[in-house]
């Protein structure tokens, strides 16, 4: 009655990344409906159980539970944490759903290589949910590159500029603080190292070096007075990185920080006592000079890809505000833009006009949801994808996705071991 076939999905992982995509069935009932779940913690399982409606028979403990059942979804949602990205979707390929899986893709190049060879054999088709892609920002480019507007992509130039919070909330005092759960490089900057690969679609890559490490958040910059956690620091009201600061007082970052605490979750309003009880006892209040977090703190990535063209990526933490910038240069011309702004520029050679270069500015609106409004476009590609109306341009096969964490890996190889990695 909508003129859409209604998409059925089971959600896997109740976390906030893969709630977030099946909140789509909110607004946009006539395209998805969420009918089965598969999470460990039965608190979560069973409140969001309610939230969409799933029947009991159709909620299980992990996706192995849900696959070795009678399929009775189209697709899979799958947000469970990266360390298990893999465990989790072999056997929903296997049980024949189509699957949107959150990024990174996995740890290292031999689970990646499980996924691509499960993808062939059973021939389902696997989203991955890299969300920029979908952003009107880099649509708006990609569409230009393609259209050919730049000529030959000759050079790439990327950077993420992480700011001080959050680098502070996710990756010294959150998840994401070590390598064994993904290297810093892939676990911030898959966005950014797919975008490369998707300007490049189709081309390899061939040869990666890279130069970082962990210089800035160690115990050794420790300022003098520093306790080990916040509430029983004497200089705790002039850091910077007060997580008192950061998760109390401006409220930054929530669902990082309140994780687990029950009243947040059911998305009940949460006293300042109890935020600051929670931040007191949990991992988020800690000091970031006294962590356990072992991943890098910047990084620089050079990549040569098969058709001789280079593209180089730098991500540098503890920035006064988190940016994300973008710079193209082909045999016809060049685009360069700022993604917090939602402006950017084509130049092009402009002798035979009478001028230095010739200028186009576009201002692309930015209203919508995180990640420049890509996260709701990226679902409802996928659902056009499985409806058999082709995507956008945003959605490609699998191997696009797949050269971005071969770079990531061979990266940090290349900057570990002080040389340049090829990728065969």
């Amino acid at each position: 009655m909508y003129g859409f076939t209604v998409i059925t999905a089971v959600l896997v992982g109740l976390g906030h990344r893969g709630v977030g995509y099946a909140t789509y069935a909110d607004s946009h009932p006539d395209e998805l409906q969420i009918v089965g779940i598969a999470e460990p913690d039965k608190v979560r399982r069973n409140r969001y159980a309610e939230r969409f409606g799933v029947p009991a028979e159709n909620c299980f403990e992990n996706a192995e539970e849900l696959a070795a059942v009678q399929q009775f979804a189209d697709v899979a949602i799958n947000g469970t944490m990266d360390e298990i990205h893999i465990e989790t979707t072999l056997p929903l390929l296997e049980a024949g759903y189509d699957v949107l899986l959150e990024k990174p893709i996995a740890p290292d190049a031999e689970q990646l290589k499980l996924l691509e060879v499960a993808v062939e054999r059973t021939e389902r088709r696997v989203v991955i949910c890299h969300v920029l892609r979908y952003a009107p920002f880099y649509a708006a480019i990609k569409e230009r590159v393609a259209n050919g507007e730049i000529g030959d992509i000759m050079h790439i130039h990327t950077t993420e500029n992480v700011s001080y919070h959050h680098m502070a909330v996710a990756f010294i005092r959150g998840k994401w603080r070590q390598k064994e759960t993904n290297p810093m490089l892939l676990a911030k900057c898959c966005h950014d190292l797919d975008l490369i690969c998707w300007m490049k679609s189709g081309i390899k890559p061939k040869k990666v070096a890279s130069f970082g490490g962990r210089h800035f958040f160690t115990s050794d910059n420790a300022p003098e007075g520093s306790a080990l956690r916040c509430n029983d620091c004497s200089i705790e009201r002039d850091c910077e990185y007060s997580a008192i600061r950061h998760h109390v007082d401006n409220e930054w970052w929530p669902f990082y920080a309140l994780a687990g605490e029950s009243d947040y979750e059911q998305g009940l309003d949460i006293d300042e006592v109890t935020m600051q009880s929670h931040v007191a006892a949990s991992d988020y209040g800690r000091c970031v000079w006294h962590c356990d977090n072992d991943v890098v703190d910047r990084q620089s990535v050079i990549i040569e890809f098969r058709d001789g063209c280079v593209a180089t990526h730098d991500m540098v933490t503890n920035s006064a505000d988190g940016t994300r910038r973008i710079q193209l240069t082909g045999t016809k011309g060049g685009i360069y833009g700022d993604m917090m702004e939602g402006k950017f520029t084509i130049s092009k050679p402009g002798a035979v006009a009478g001028s230095e270069s010739i200028v186009e500015e576009i201002q692309v609106d930015m209203q919508g949801d995180l990640h420049g409004g890509g996260d709701v476009r990226l679902v409802a590609d996928f659902l056009s994808l499985i409806r058999g109306e082709g995507g956008s341009l945003s959605t490609t096969s699998l191997s696009d996705s797949i050269n971005s964490h071969l770079i990531a890996y061979a990266a940090d190889t290349a900057m570990r071991e002080e040389r340049v990695v090829t990728i065969h």
